[in-house]
């Protein structure tokens, strides 16, 4: 019989063929999926090149051209042309045409092309946000990445793996993204470091797809390798009809071994604003209201969802963007953005004087729509707030949810809603 594993390891095992791991063994996996953006795809490319022998399999690999698509400059036009060329060379069946594109860690699981039980690696670091459906997904380098695509394995070293038990009500106003800044303020920005990062308990149970996708988003900002949520009921609603493949449900030994147990209480969880430049920097908001802003980024890979959306617009109905403040809104994929056009939300960004973009990753990491002039200061609900992440140097970042980017919008400094 097989040693009580957790999710983590019974994943890795599964694709090792092997009945069972263990921390730190080195193991080498077939890949479910292969994923890389406009960024990071031309390396890759080159590199199956360089192998000779094309790609694994056409249905298994994923071309994502979102951080500067629509392409910003001749260099960004010359990357995503690379990466269009090579998927229709092969005919990659996931390549993702801008019009059709979304942000990519919101376009798989919203398409059904990741599900619970996978094994997958992408030249993009916040892969690991579909451990929010029960797969072990991590970033790689785009090296990685392109050996992937042309043989369709990996090696891995099986990461420990630390449990959260979250119990309890959350706090008015806090939500996922409050949980996870919170986790990282917590345990560091190394906390996890190498580590998968399971996530349990009755205030885990209670979140949606979305939210459980926010906090697997940002468990590499605490190190982690992945970030793991078993599947329940609220994810097989969710994923009905959805997936292009059959799953397997993964779910943790009640007897396996972890690194640590961190129980929180949810109680404790306020609304939470990371300072710059780590986003373990956090704060609550009612500590963080003297801070004044220049712009508001309300999108992402983390908070680009229809939830998302919908937190926003209920701040900002009635209500406009200070005239001393920059409100950019980035629905993560085009269904978000046309869902956001049916339920009326369209028209309440564009009466708040926001700024309402196409599917990007554009200001997340510096790209383009929303750059920072020197000493400008940005609350996002973005998942970064390093030196220079979103422009100049000495320009600040500083991560919220939804809600309070939009309530700071309105008020010209970070806010909660009920301050309105």
């Amino acid at each position: 019989m097989a040693r009580p594993m957790t999710m983590a390891e019974k994943i890795l095992a599964a694709h090792a063929g092997l009945d069972e791991v263990v921390p730190g063994q080195l193991v080498e996996c077939d890949l479910d999926l292969v994923l890389a953006n406009d960024i990071t795809a031309p390396i890759a490319i080159k590199t199956v090149r360089e192998i000779g022998a094309g790609v694994f399999d056409r249905d298994r690999i994923c071309l994502v051209p979102d951080h500067y698509s629509p392409n910003k400059d001749i260099k960004s036009a010359e990357q995503t042309k690379v990466t269009r060329d090579f998927a229709h060379e092969m005919g990659i069946t996931h390549y993702f045409e801008q019009g059709c594109m979304g942000i990519e860690h919101a376009l798989l699981p919203e398409r059904g092309i990741v599900g619970p039980g996978d094994l997958v690696i992408g030249a993009d670091s916040h892969t690991c946000t579909y451990g929010g459906i029960g797969a072990f997904s991590t970033g790689v380098g785009s090296t990685d990445a392109g050996v992937g695509m042309a043989t369709g394995r990996a090696w891995f070293k099986v990461p420990e793996t630390i449990r959260f038990e979250i119990d309890g009500k959350l706090p008015a106003g806090a939500c996922a993204k409050d949980i996870i800044l919170y986790v990282i303020g917590k345990i560091g920005v190394d906390g996890a470091l190498y580590r998968a990062m399971e996530f349990a308990g009755s205030t885990i149970r209670d979140l949606s797809v979305e939210g459980r996708l926010t906090i697997a988003n940002m468990a590499i900002e605490a190190g982690g390798k992945a970030g793991l949520f078993e599947v329940d009921d609220t994810a097989r609603a969710w994923l009905a009809g959805r997936t292009e493949r059959p799953y397997t449900e993964c779910h943790p030994d009640p007897d396996a071994t972890y690194l640590k147990v961190i129980k929180i209480d949810a109680a404790d969880i306020v609304p939470q604003v990371s300072w710059p430049h780590l986003p373990s920097n956090t704060h609550s908001v009612a500590e963080s209201r003297d801070i004044t802003i220049d712009q508001a980024v309300i999108g992402s890979c983390t908070n680009g969802r229809i939830e998302d959306m919908r937190a926003a617009a209920e701040v900002l109905r009635g209500r406009t963007v200070n005239p001393n403040v920059r409100c950019i809104v980035i629905p993560a994929t085009q269904a978000v953005w046309l869902q956001c056009v049916h339920e009326g939300l369209m028209d309440v960004f564009i009466d708040a004087h926001c700024v309402v973009s196409t599917p990007t990753c554009g200001p997340c990491l510096g790209g383009y729509m929303g750059i920072l002039a020197a000493g400008e200061r940005c609350v996002s609900s973005t998942n970064r707030n390093f030196v220079g992440r979103m422009g100049d140097p000495t320009s600040e970042v500083y991560l919220a949810s939804p809600a309070v980017c939009a309530a700071s919008a309105v008020a010209g400094h970070i806010a909660l809603p009920s301050d309105l």
